[in-house]
Protein backbone atom coordinates (compact mmCIF):
# COMPACT_ATOMS: atom_id res chain seq x y z
CA UNK A 1 0.00 0.00 0.00
CA UNK A 2 1.03 4.03 -0.84
CA UNK A 3 -0.05 6.36 1.26
CA UNK A 4 0.33 9.91 -0.31
CA UNK A 5 0.97 12.93 2.13
CA UNK A 6 0.88 16.54 0.28
CA UNK A 7 2.58 19.92 1.51
CA UNK A 8 -1.15 21.43 0.87
CA UNK A 9 -5.35 20.84 1.76
CA UNK A 10 -8.07 18.59 0.54
CA UNK A 11 -11.26 19.39 0.92
CA UNK A 12 -12.97 16.01 1.62
CA UNK A 13 -16.30 15.41 -0.27
CA UNK A 14 -18.50 16.88 -3.62
CA UNK A 15 -20.70 19.71 -2.09
CA UNK A 16 -23.73 20.90 -3.33
CA UNK A 17 -24.02 24.63 -4.54
CA UNK A 18 -25.44 25.53 -1.08
CA UNK A 19 -22.67 23.57 0.88
CA UNK A 20 -20.16 25.01 -1.36
CA UNK A 21 -20.84 28.87 -0.61
CA UNK A 22 -21.22 28.17 3.13
CA UNK A 23 -17.66 26.55 2.40
CA UNK A 24 -16.22 29.56 0.94
CA UNK A 25 -17.88 31.35 3.76
CA UNK A 26 -16.01 29.60 6.63
CA UNK A 27 -12.85 29.30 4.35
CA UNK A 28 -12.97 33.36 4.73
CA UNK A 29 -12.74 32.99 8.07
CA UNK A 30 -9.54 30.47 7.92
CA UNK A 31 -6.71 32.31 9.94
CA UNK A 32 -3.32 30.54 9.86
CA UNK A 33 -2.77 32.88 13.52
CA UNK A 34 -5.53 30.14 14.82
CA UNK A 35 -2.68 27.16 14.62
CA UNK A 36 -0.75 28.73 16.70
CA UNK A 37 0.36 26.30 19.70
CA UNK A 38 -0.45 29.45 22.19
CA UNK A 39 -3.88 29.32 20.76
CA UNK A 40 -4.27 25.48 20.77
CA UNK A 41 -3.28 25.45 24.34
CA UNK A 42 -5.83 27.58 25.64
CA UNK A 43 -8.63 25.56 23.89
CA UNK A 44 -10.39 23.70 25.79
CA UNK A 45 -10.64 19.94 24.37
CA UNK A 46 -13.58 17.72 26.43
CA UNK A 47 -13.40 15.30 23.83
CA UNK A 48 -16.67 12.79 25.01
CA UNK A 49 -17.81 9.08 25.67
CA UNK A 50 -16.45 6.96 22.78
CA UNK A 51 -19.40 5.96 21.22
CA UNK A 52 -19.93 1.86 19.82
CA UNK A 53 -21.08 2.63 16.12
CA UNK A 54 -20.59 -1.07 15.20
CA UNK A 55 -18.42 -3.77 16.13
CA UNK A 56 -16.50 -5.79 13.91
CA UNK A 57 -14.43 -9.73 13.96
CA UNK A 58 -11.99 -9.53 16.49
CA UNK A 59 -8.40 -9.46 15.99
CA UNK A 60 -6.52 -12.65 17.62
CA UNK A 61 -6.31 -11.31 21.05
CA UNK A 62 -8.50 -7.89 20.99
CA UNK A 63 -11.93 -6.99 19.97
CA UNK A 64 -12.60 -4.32 17.30
CA UNK A 65 -15.09 -1.63 17.24
CA UNK A 66 -15.88 1.70 14.99
CA UNK A 67 -16.70 4.01 17.21
CA UNK A 68 -17.65 7.80 17.83
CA UNK A 69 -16.48 10.97 19.45
CA UNK A 70 -16.93 14.60 19.73
CA UNK A 71 -14.77 17.28 18.29
CA UNK A 72 -15.74 21.13 17.88
CA UNK A 73 -19.62 19.92 17.60
CA UNK A 74 -18.51 17.32 15.39
CA UNK A 75 -19.64 13.88 15.05
CA UNK A 76 -15.77 12.07 14.37
CA UNK A 77 -15.54 8.27 13.35
CA UNK A 78 -12.68 5.92 14.97
CA UNK A 79 -11.48 2.63 14.84
CA UNK A 80 -11.27 1.35 18.14
CA UNK A 81 -9.03 -1.59 19.69
CA UNK A 82 -9.29 -3.12 23.07
CA UNK A 83 -7.16 -5.98 24.60
CA UNK A 84 -9.71 -9.08 25.32
CA UNK A 85 -9.74 -9.97 28.99
CA UNK A 86 -10.32 -7.74 32.22
CA UNK A 87 -7.37 -4.84 31.78
CA UNK A 88 -4.77 -4.37 34.34
CA UNK A 89 -4.96 -2.57 37.86
CA UNK A 90 -5.24 1.36 36.57
CA UNK A 91 -6.29 0.25 33.08
CA UNK A 92 -4.52 -0.55 29.79
CA UNK A 93 -1.80 1.46 28.37
CA UNK A 94 -3.15 3.39 24.81
CA UNK A 95 -1.91 4.87 22.11
CA UNK A 96 -3.56 7.57 19.57
CA UNK A 97 -3.26 6.55 16.02
CA UNK A 98 -3.07 9.30 13.65
CA UNK A 99 -2.71 8.02 10.24
CA UNK A 100 -1.18 9.86 7.14
CA UNK A 101 -2.63 11.65 4.01
CA UNK A 102 -5.46 9.55 2.08
CA UNK A 103 -7.80 11.08 -0.14
CA UNK A 104 -10.52 11.91 2.57
CA UNK A 105 -13.67 11.01 0.23
CA UNK A 106 -11.97 7.96 -0.35
CA UNK A 107 -11.37 6.96 3.34
CA UNK A 108 -12.90 4.47 4.96
CA UNK A 109 -12.95 3.92 8.75
CA UNK A 110 -11.32 -0.22 8.18
CA UNK A 111 -8.97 0.14 5.93
CA UNK A 112 -5.54 1.36 5.11
CA UNK A 113 -2.44 0.84 8.10
CA UNK A 114 -4.54 -2.33 9.29
CA UNK A 115 -1.03 -3.70 9.74
CA UNK A 116 0.17 -1.12 11.73
CA UNK A 117 -2.62 -1.03 14.27
CA UNK A 118 -2.65 -4.71 14.42
CA UNK A 119 0.86 -4.75 15.62
CA UNK A 120 -0.09 -2.29 18.59
CA UNK A 121 -3.20 -4.18 19.57
CA UNK A 122 -1.34 -7.52 19.76
CA UNK A 123 0.92 -5.96 22.13
CA UNK A 124 -1.42 -5.23 24.64
CA UNK A 125 -2.22 -1.50 23.91
CA UNK A 126 -5.63 0.02 22.90
CA UNK A 127 -5.37 1.47 20.29
CA UNK A 128 -7.79 4.50 18.58
CA UNK A 129 -7.88 5.81 15.61
CA UNK A 130 -9.18 8.55 14.40
CA UNK A 131 -10.42 9.40 11.36
CA UNK A 132 -10.65 13.50 11.20
CA UNK A 133 -12.90 15.72 10.24
CA UNK A 134 -14.14 15.22 6.35
CA UNK A 135 -12.86 11.66 6.02
CA UNK A 136 -15.12 8.85 5.52
CA UNK A 137 -18.24 9.46 7.38
CA UNK A 138 -17.08 11.99 9.78
CA UNK A 139 -18.66 15.64 9.59
CA UNK A 140 -17.37 18.47 8.79
CA UNK A 141 -14.63 19.86 6.00
CA UNK A 142 -10.86 18.45 5.09
CA UNK A 143 -9.33 21.04 5.37
CA UNK A 144 -5.64 19.17 5.97
CA UNK A 145 -3.45 19.52 9.08
CA UNK A 146 -0.96 22.24 8.12
CA UNK A 147 -3.10 25.82 7.79
CA UNK A 148 -6.03 25.36 9.69
CA UNK A 149 -6.28 23.75 13.38
CA UNK A 150 -9.14 21.17 12.70
CA UNK A 151 -7.17 18.54 12.30
CA UNK A 152 -5.66 19.18 15.61
CA UNK A 153 -8.34 19.60 17.48
CA UNK A 154 -9.63 16.06 16.14
CA UNK A 155 -7.02 14.82 17.59
CA UNK A 156 -6.89 16.47 20.78
CA UNK A 157 -10.24 15.51 21.33
CA UNK A 158 -9.61 11.80 20.50
CA UNK A 159 -7.23 11.75 22.77
CA UNK A 160 -9.52 13.16 25.68
CA UNK A 161 -12.34 11.12 24.67
CA UNK A 162 -9.89 8.15 25.13
CA UNK A 163 -8.92 9.18 28.72
CA UNK A 164 -12.54 8.78 29.79
CA UNK A 165 -12.82 4.90 28.69
CA UNK A 166 -12.46 3.41 32.09
CA UNK A 167 -10.56 0.40 30.33
CA UNK A 168 -7.61 3.10 29.57
CA UNK A 169 -5.04 4.14 32.18
CA UNK A 170 -5.01 8.20 31.20
CA UNK A 171 -1.48 8.26 32.51
CA UNK A 172 -0.04 5.77 30.42
CA UNK A 173 -0.99 7.40 26.83
CA UNK A 174 1.37 7.55 23.90
CA UNK A 175 0.81 8.38 20.28
CA UNK A 176 1.93 7.64 16.74
CA UNK A 177 1.43 9.11 13.65
CA UNK A 178 2.74 8.23 10.02
CA UNK A 179 3.45 11.05 7.56
CA UNK A 180 0.69 13.81 7.72
CA UNK A 181 -0.14 11.88 11.57
CA UNK A 182 3.59 12.45 12.60
CA UNK A 183 2.92 16.53 11.95
CA UNK A 184 0.08 15.50 14.76
CA UNK A 185 1.61 13.80 17.00
CA UNK A 186 4.22 16.37 18.13
CA UNK A 187 1.85 19.04 17.77
CA UNK A 188 -0.13 17.05 20.18
CA UNK A 189 3.08 15.86 22.44
CA UNK A 190 3.70 20.02 23.21
CA UNK A 191 0.13 20.70 23.32
CA UNK A 192 -0.38 18.62 26.05
CA UNK A 193 2.34 17.27 28.04
CA UNK A 194 0.59 14.36 29.43
CA UNK A 195 1.43 12.31 25.93
CA UNK A 196 3.79 10.39 27.43
CA UNK A 197 5.85 8.56 24.15
CA UNK A 198 5.59 9.71 20.30
CA UNK A 199 6.45 7.61 17.91
CA UNK A 200 6.76 9.24 13.95
CA UNK A 201 7.01 7.44 10.80
CA UNK A 202 8.17 9.62 8.13
CA UNK A 203 6.48 12.44 9.59
CA UNK A 204 6.01 16.06 8.26
CA UNK A 205 8.13 17.32 11.33
CA UNK A 206 10.08 20.23 9.63
CA UNK A 207 9.37 23.69 10.96
CA UNK A 208 7.41 26.13 8.12
CA UNK A 209 10.51 27.40 6.57
CA UNK A 210 11.23 23.82 5.59
CA UNK A 211 7.77 22.86 4.74
CA UNK A 212 6.87 25.95 2.87
CA UNK A 213 10.94 25.88 0.63
CA UNK A 214 12.40 22.33 1.13
CA UNK A 215 9.35 20.35 0.32
CA UNK A 216 8.71 19.91 -3.40
CA UNK A 217 5.73 17.69 -3.81
CA UNK A 218 3.25 19.39 -5.91
CA UNK A 219 -0.59 19.23 -5.24
CA UNK A 220 -2.94 17.16 -7.61
CA UNK A 221 -4.83 19.47 -9.86
CA UNK A 222 -7.63 17.76 -8.42
CA UNK A 223 -7.15 20.12 -5.08
CA UNK A 224 -10.04 22.90 -5.47
CA UNK A 225 -8.27 26.15 -5.50
CA UNK A 226 -10.17 28.04 -2.94
CA UNK A 227 -8.23 25.33 -0.67
CA UNK A 228 -4.91 25.58 -2.25
CA UNK A 229 -4.96 29.57 -1.46
CA UNK A 230 -4.65 28.99 1.76
CA UNK A 231 -1.36 28.87 2.45
CA UNK A 232 -1.24 31.91 0.03
CA UNK A 233 -3.82 33.81 2.33
CA UNK A 234 -1.45 32.85 5.06
CA UNK A 235 1.61 33.98 3.58
CA UNK A 236 -0.24 37.59 2.05
CA UNK A 237 -1.19 38.02 5.27
CA UNK A 238 1.79 37.44 7.73
CA UNK A 239 4.94 36.66 5.03
CA UNK A 240 7.01 34.23 4.22
CA UNK A 241 8.98 32.32 7.28
CA UNK A 242 12.14 34.52 6.21
CA UNK A 243 10.60 37.75 6.39
CA UNK A 244 8.48 36.95 9.78
CA UNK A 245 9.88 33.90 11.24
CA UNK A 246 8.29 34.72 14.93
CA UNK A 247 4.84 34.31 13.68
CA UNK A 248 5.94 30.87 11.63
CA UNK A 249 7.61 29.64 14.51
CA UNK A 250 4.78 30.34 17.01
CA UNK A 251 2.84 27.66 14.63
CA UNK A 252 5.49 25.19 14.81
CA UNK A 253 5.64 22.02 17.11
CA UNK A 254 9.77 22.56 17.02
CA UNK A 255 10.07 25.51 18.56
CA UNK A 256 8.23 24.42 21.72
CA UNK A 257 10.41 20.68 21.94
CA UNK A 258 11.48 21.56 25.61
CA UNK A 259 7.81 21.26 26.59
CA UNK A 260 7.58 17.71 25.93
CA UNK A 261 6.40 15.14 28.27
CA UNK A 262 7.92 12.45 26.77
CA UNK A 263 10.55 10.41 24.69
CA UNK A 264 10.25 10.40 20.63
CA UNK A 265 11.11 7.67 18.19
CA UNK A 266 11.82 8.47 14.68
CA UNK A 267 11.32 5.88 11.62
CA UNK A 268 12.31 7.35 8.26
CA UNK A 269 13.26 5.30 4.73
CA UNK A 270 16.36 6.99 2.69
CA UNK A 271 14.74 7.28 -0.71
CA UNK A 272 11.42 8.31 0.73
CA UNK A 273 9.71 9.88 -2.28
CA UNK A 274 6.98 11.99 -0.38
CA UNK A 275 8.80 13.62 3.04
CA UNK A 276 12.23 14.40 2.89
CA UNK A 277 14.62 12.81 5.19
CA UNK A 278 16.36 16.01 6.11
CA UNK A 279 12.96 16.87 8.09
CA UNK A 280 13.92 14.00 10.69
CA UNK A 281 17.23 14.63 10.61
CA UNK A 282 16.21 17.79 11.96
CA UNK A 283 13.72 17.08 14.61
CA UNK A 284 16.38 14.51 16.13
CA UNK A 285 18.84 17.47 16.55
CA UNK A 286 16.66 19.96 17.86
CA UNK A 287 15.23 17.61 20.20
CA UNK A 288 18.90 17.00 21.32
CA UNK A 289 19.70 20.30 21.89
CA UNK A 290 16.46 20.89 24.27
CA UNK A 291 17.94 17.88 26.18
CA UNK A 292 15.16 15.45 25.10
CA UNK A 293 15.10 11.76 24.52
CA UNK A 294 14.77 10.53 20.83
CA UNK A 295 15.60 7.59 19.09
CA UNK A 296 16.55 8.18 15.23
CA UNK A 297 16.60 5.26 12.43
CA UNK A 298 16.73 5.75 8.89
CA UNK A 299 16.38 2.70 6.28
CA UNK A 300 18.71 2.32 3.48
CA UNK A 301 16.62 2.51 0.63
CA UNK A 302 13.32 1.90 2.47
CA UNK A 303 10.06 4.26 0.58
CA UNK A 304 7.23 6.15 2.55
CA UNK A 305 5.69 3.01 4.68
CA UNK A 306 9.01 1.23 5.14
CA UNK A 307 7.56 -0.95 3.28
CA UNK A 308 11.22 -2.75 3.54
CA UNK A 309 11.59 -2.80 7.21
CA UNK A 310 8.34 -3.02 8.27
CA UNK A 311 8.62 -5.68 10.74
CA UNK A 312 11.51 -4.19 12.01
CA UNK A 313 10.01 -0.90 12.30
CA UNK A 314 6.94 -2.07 14.23
CA UNK A 315 8.97 -4.29 16.52
CA UNK A 316 11.24 -0.98 17.56
CA UNK A 317 8.06 0.98 18.22
CA UNK A 318 6.19 -1.54 20.20
CA UNK A 319 9.48 -1.80 22.47
CA UNK A 320 9.21 1.90 22.66
CA UNK A 321 5.99 2.15 23.83
CA UNK A 322 6.14 -1.02 26.36
CA UNK A 323 9.17 0.85 27.85
CA UNK A 324 7.61 4.31 28.04
CA UNK A 325 3.90 3.58 28.88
Amino acid sequence: MKFHVLPFVLLGHLLSAPALAQSAAALARVDAADLSIAKARSRAYPGSALKVVRTLNAGVNYSRQVVSYQSEGLTIYALLTVPAGPPPKGGWPAIVFNHGYIPPNVYRTTERYAAYQDAFARAGFVTLKSDYRGHGSSEGEALGAYYTPGYTTDVMNALSSLKKDPRVNAARIGMWGHSMGGFLTLRAMVIDRSVKAGVIWAGVVGNYDQMMNSWNNRPPATIPQRVLNLRKQAVAKYGTPDKNPAFWNSLSANSFLKDLGGPVQLHIGAADAEVPVAFHNSLAQQLRRAGKSVQHYVYPGDDHNLSRNLGVALQRSVAFFRDRL
